[in-house]
């Protein structure tokens, strides 16, 4: 009998298959997506690697890290005044997303509060679990969060902008040194290894991301993971969120789903105008700005930045920003809530 997690895998691959047939892009993250989305929907049985997952973050972290350099640095003033468009951003969403969860769709408080904020998925439910909310609820909100955002942006970044997003997100391995590659491992995992002992949020990128940015900055590391590698991490990475509805109810579709979808929109148009706002005031390119105020996942708009030739620095530096001010202030409101 077929385990669950190798019956996840090869439907993913099937779905990669399927969109490189068709010619549709980000093949290696949206592929496996909505394979096990659609395989999800129809009672299949799946399960994503959890430890494999949460290791090819490290990856991503890695691939981040390496792209702040000494002159990135300096520029991070010149950021300062976009970076501080965050926190209003984020109490905005807040101030409409709470109530739209509370009193038109009836959730609890803290399954409202913790639906409403886009901090990373495993922290929300973290957080929303322990101010006695629902997990089920958090995770089916966020995961519809994600699922439209990274599936939409792609589009969106093709047909306005003409970008080409079938480019390699870096060398090829053959073409990174081999004493590089060896060090990006040990970085990698003693990032993700030292963040996850101390309790560190989102360890699996954020320890790696800011090793790598250590030694980055002091000129040990001067290359990005090897396309290979990064494409490796997009699989997975899309395998977590399409899995995310297995064993979906049509009462769940039509609530949380249907709540999700509403609030999505919501984001989007929130989005747009602070958007609009560092583009008219010339904080930032049109393309650096919607992938930096975008309100996908973290891993999600790195891989879609690194691929777009975005300004990858520019683009993480606001979604940690955001993640920062939303995880500093769950903790106060979930006590409040409880």
């Amino acid at each position: 009998m077929t385990s669950p997690i190798l019956r996840t895998l090869v439907i993913a691959l099937i779905g990669v298959a399927i969109f490189i047939g068709i010619g549709l892009p980000l093949p290696w993250l949206l592929g496996p997506m909505f394979a096990c989305l659609a395989a999800a929907l129809l009672g299949v049985d799946l399960r994503a690697p959890e430890r494999i997952c949460a290791g090819m973050r490290t990856i991503l972290g890695v691939a981040v890290g390496a792209s702040i350099t000494p002159a990135v640095v300096a520029r991070l003033p010149d950021m300062a005044a976009s970076i501080a468009l965050i926190p209003p951003f984020i109490l905005l969403i807040g101030l409409i997303g709470y109530p739209y969860f509370r009193k038109l769709w009836g959730f609890d408080p803290a399954t409202s509060y913790y639906a409403a904020m886009p901090g990373g998925l495993q922290d929300m439910l973290v957080f929303g679990e322990e101010a006695g909310g629902s997990a089920r609820v958090l995770s089916l909100v966020h995961a519809t969060r994600v699922l439209v955002i990274v599936s939409l942006l792609p589009l969106f970044l093709t047909e306005i902008f003409d970008l080409d997003l079938s480019n390699p997100p870096g060398k090829p391995l053959a073409d990174v040194p081999y004493q590089q590659l060896i060090l990006m491992a040990v970085i990698a995992i003693a990032g993700w290894r030292i963040a996850a002992a101390i309790g560190m949020f989102g360890a699996a990128i954020l320890g790696p991301m800011i090793l790598t940015t250590i030694a980055s900055l002091a000129g040990l590391i001067d290359q990005r993971p090897p396309a290979e590698a990064i494409l490796v991490a997009q699989f997975f990475i899309g395998i977590v969120v399409g899995v995310r509805y297995v064993g979906l109810t049509v009462a769940e579709l039509r609530r949380i789903v249907v709540a999700a979808l509403g609030f999505t929109l919501v984001l989007a148009l929130l989005s747009v105008i602070f958007m609009e706002i560092v583009i008219l005031l010339g904080l930032s390119d049109p393309v650096d700005a919607i992938l930096a105020f975008s309100p996908g996942g973290q891993a999600e708009m790195a891989v879609i930045a690194l691929i777009a030739g975005a300004d990858v620095a520019y683009v993480v530096t606001h979604h940690l920003t955001r993640l920062i001010t939303v995880i500093i202030g769950a903790p106060l409101v979930g006590r409040w809530l409880r």
